[in-house]
């Protein structure tokens, strides 16, 4: 499966996982990620925190199209 699809595949999983619980915790996604699709998708960012990458943060907030936001403070995606 070429990368693309699977950063879009990742971004639905994050989106089914907003829409369900309400929320979703940067480490479970990060952990969920790790765990099923490698480390290709996540890097540590300049404030030294492990994130979910920018390709699949951008096809995630396509999907969302503004219904989830991000809480800079508790390091999660919530449902708007």
């Amino acid at each position: 499966m070429p990368l693309e699809s699977k950063a879009e595949e990742i971004a639905q999983w994050m989106l089914k996982e907003v829409k369900f619980a309400g929320i979703l915790y940067q480490t479970e996604a990060v952990r969920y990620i790790t765990e099923h699709y490698g480390e290709s998708y996540i890097y540590t960012n300049e404030n030294g925190n492990v994130s979910i990458s920018k390709e699949v943060k951008k096809l995630f907030k396509k999907l969302h199209g503004g219904r989830v936001a991000w809480d800079r403070d508790g390091f999660f995606w919530g449902w708007t």
